[in-house]
């Protein structure tokens, strides 16, 4: 029975148990995009899960919509993160780097004036986040066939820079309402040609994506984040069942190292049926899971492996933390986004910190 301290493997990647970091934005990264000291320190202290998937690292400047994001388009950022992926191979981690394209989740005041692009010309509803003051979203400008192929380059080009930035894999960031969802769902995606109408063309550009990656790197090191729930960034899709089924009988031909998705709570057990569609890819489960759901997860086989996000925020130690069943660190709102200050970064202390304090 597969325990939350079992080893797991995932395509080429050998993992020491199955307690997954989820990728988590930060906003600690310089002005220009590239990692910081401190976000090495903040990355090994969370090195002894099994696997950690970076923050979404922008493939190019056009494709962000936050401030203070990490990229990985250039060699200032390729050595950048070569002091993460140094300080947790230290620790005996594994980290793998999420890709990211924004799409129409952004704003001409992040785009040097520039449209956001997306599949459609489909305005999101809401407000920017983190830019003050508030600013709506705009009418995104639907991109050009020459141009897909050119951001289908550019994430090439960042699988390239991430293995010369001593990454060990790759995660595509396909969920929540960006670039790759925003072509895959169908409220998204107006468009007739090659790339729309049909689910078959809606996920033509994530799979092309993904073979782009492959290409770099070989499918064992090349996972896939999924949102299938569409409950993210004014999203939705006519049949979710349909799209995200046949998305994962392609991934799984491919034999991709793992898919991640966030759904397994949600009421029709989408996450369920997925993973029977996708060809035996391993898959993490994520998605505010208590400890006792994990290991119902992973003891039923509905999951591989299983991922926390905010728990991993406030918890350095949280594999050893759910191991013992310890309690846990009280997450600090402040801080989360957008400084560069250690507080609510990198001071939570571990168990151990801990019970010395208290002796």
């Amino acid at each position: 029975m597969a325990e939350l301290n079992t080893p797991l493997t995932l395509g080429d990647l050998h993992l020491k148990n199955r307690v997954i970091m989820a990728p988590l934005t930060r906003s600690r990264a310089t002005a220009d995009r590239v990692p910081t000291a401190m976000m090495a320190e903040y990355y090994a202290q969370r090195a002894s899960a099994g696997l950690i998937i970076s923050e979404a690292t922008v493939i190019s400047e056009e494709a962000n919509g936050y401030l203070n994001t990490p990229g990985l388009f250039n060699e200032a950022q390729v050595e950048g993160w070569k002091q993460v992926t140094q300080a947790v191979h230290a620790k005996d981690g594994l980290i793998v780097a999420q890709l990211w394209h924004v799409g129409r989740v952004s704003h001409p005041d992040l785009l040097n004036g520039e449209t956001p692009v997306s599949a459609s010309n489909v305005q999101q509803k809401g407000y920017v986040s983190l830019l003050r003051p508030k600013r709506e979203y705009v009418v995104p400008r639907a991109l050009e066939i020459a141009e897909i192929q050119a951001i289908i380059e550019q994430y090439k080009q960042a699988a390239i820079h991430a293995k010369a930035a001593g990454f060990d894999g790759v995660e595509l960031h396909a969920a929540n309402g960006y670039l790759i969802d925003q072509f895959l769902q169908s409220s998204t995606n107006l468009r007739d040609d090659q790339y729309g109408s049909s689910v078959e063309n809606r996920a033509r550009l994530l799979l092309e994506v993904v073979d782009a990656l492959i290409e770099v790197w070989g499918a064992g090191r090349v996972g896939v984040h999924l949102a299938p729930r569409g409950d993210e960034h004014d999203m939705g899709d006519a049949n979710p069942r349909e799209t995200f089924g046949y998305a994962l009988e392609e991934l799984g031909k491919r034999n991709i190292a793992f898919f991640f998705t966030r759904e397994y709570l949600a009421d029709d057990s989408i996450s369920t049926y997925l993973k029977q569609r996708s060809g035996g890819v391993p898959l993490i489960a994520n998605m505010r899971l208590s400890r006792e759901d994990a290991i119902e997860l992973l003891a039923t086989g509905q999951a591989d492996a299983v991922s926390w996000g905010k728990d991993y925020i406030a918890n350095p130690d949280l594999f050893e933390r759910l191991v013992q069943d310890a309690p846990l660190n009280e997450l600090k709102l402040e801080n989360m986004i957008g400084t560069d200050v250690a507080a609510g970064y990198i001071d939570y202390p571990t168990l151990a910190e801990t019970e010395t304090a208290v002796v």
